[in-house]
């Protein structure tokens, strides 16, 4: 019997588990009864549980023969603040929170993983099954796992994490070397001028129109200050001012965020736009200041990570099963933490168009993350702890 077949045979065990952490919804570093059931179950696989690091993280640790060397395994388990519209039995038990980007299903396969490794340790070395919180919402799970002793406590010598991506073929791996996901940035301009009578526009120094021109000038720190073979995006997203129909307020805020894929794209596009808020607003006899708050920085993947992590894939999936060339993604993944740290490779794994989804309301639309219909694909299970079962027989050969 293969890997993908002993491990099929404990499908439903990890649906089951599966689905009850998708009931039971946690949110970033509120993970207490998801980091429970993770630490329950690795050491009822005579696994040995640390717990503590980033509050509710869960490292697991795996050893067989004698060798030195390391490989860790991630995979998040929070939760978003979105209300579930599904109607399957398993659907969030907690309003206005759920499982919508499939971390329950990224949990529940490295669990299969790791109940296949204890079962069967074909390897010669040592595996760390990192159970990380707060991925979501900027959290930055992996960077306080990592400033509280992760790798100095549990050293890699390569990381590697998967994501599912709906939209993708069922059971396809999407890989790429380099740049893979965006860096996440956002920011707060507040521009004051000088409230008054709407009546009388003379007698103010009006912020709303400073502020629509200060808009219009952020436009072209992408498309005339930006190098065209660079992806970046600056997107104004939140424009406040005033609470009156006469009156001309005092200030107005605009936020947004930035994407971009490497670091000194985005000095530059700080840059830019901190002269703009700063010296366009003095021109109409007003001030700007703008607060910019680095997020994720840019997910990197290590070249011969990424080829040993595709090359797995073909060996246990088939060619037809993998994409050697996956298009990049403007989203964020806090796993770029680990990445400028360690050596290793994030990839995804297709989880399909929706239709493995089950009742739901009528005319759902497409299944996507972050969605109030979406649903983790239980086929992906079997087949993602296949997978980091071969990784760990590849990477930690005897």
């Amino acid at each position: 019997m293969n890997t993908l077949e002993e491990i099929e045979r404990a499908r439903d065990t990890l649906a089951a588990i599966r689905r009850d952490i998708h009931a039971h919804p946690e949110l970033a570093f509120q993970e207490t009864r998801t980091s429970d059931l993770v630490a329950r179950f690795l050491r009822d696989q005579k696994i040995e549980v640390h717990t503590g690091l980033g509050k509710t993280g869960v490292v697991g640790v795996l050893r067989a023969g004698s060798s030195k060397k390391t490989i860790g395994l991630r995979a998040d388990m929070d939760a978003l603040p979105i209300v579930e519209l599904n109607r399957f039995a398993h659907k969030s038990l907690v309003n206005g929170r759920m499982h919508g980007c499939g971390h329950d299903g990224h949990t529940a396969m490295l669990l299969g993983a790791a109940q296949y490794l204890a079962q069967h340790p074909n390897f010669d070395g040592t595996v760390h099954f990192i159970f990380q919180p707060a991925e979501e919402g900027g959290c930055a799970g992996a960077r306080v796992m990592i400033e509280e002793g992760l790798f100095n406590k549990f050293p890699c010598d390569a990381i590697f994490g998967i994501h599912n991506m709906p939209g993708m073929p069922v059971n396809q791996f999407g890989f790429r070397p380099g740049p893979f996901m965006a860096s996440s940035s956002r920011w707060d301009i507040v521009i004051k001028g000088q409230g008054g009578h709407a009546a009388q526009p003379h007698l103010a120094m009006d912020p709303i129109v400073i502020a629509s021109n200060v808009v219009q000038a952020l436009q072209t720190v992408i498309s005339r200050g930006s190098d065209p073979f660079d992806s970046t995006v600056l997107s104004v997203t939140k424009i406040h001012a005033g609470d009156a129909y006469n009156v001309i307020p005092g200030e107005v805020a605009l936020g947004g965020t930035v994407r971009t894929f490497t670091r000194q794209a985005l000095d530059k596009i700080e840059a830019d736009m901190r002269r703009i808020a700063t010296t366009l607003p003095q021109a109409y006899g007003g001030a700007g200041e703008l607060n910019f708050v680095r997020n994720y920085p840019p997910l990197v993947n290590h070249e011969k990570e990424t080829a040993f992590a595709l090359q797995v894939a073909r060996e246990a999936f088939g060619e037809a099963n993998v994409n050697p060339n996956c298009a990049p993604m403007m989203g964020a993944e806090d796993f770029a933490y680990y990445l400028e740290k360690v050596p290793g490779a994030y990839l995804f794994l297709g989880n399909g168009e929706g239709d493995h989804r089950l009742d739901s309301y009528p005319g759902m639309g497409p299944c996507q993350l972050h969605n109030s219909n979406y649903d983790f694909n239980d086929a992906l299970l079997p087949v993602g702890a296949t997978y980091w079962a071969k990784l760990v027989e590849a990477f930690l050969k005897p």
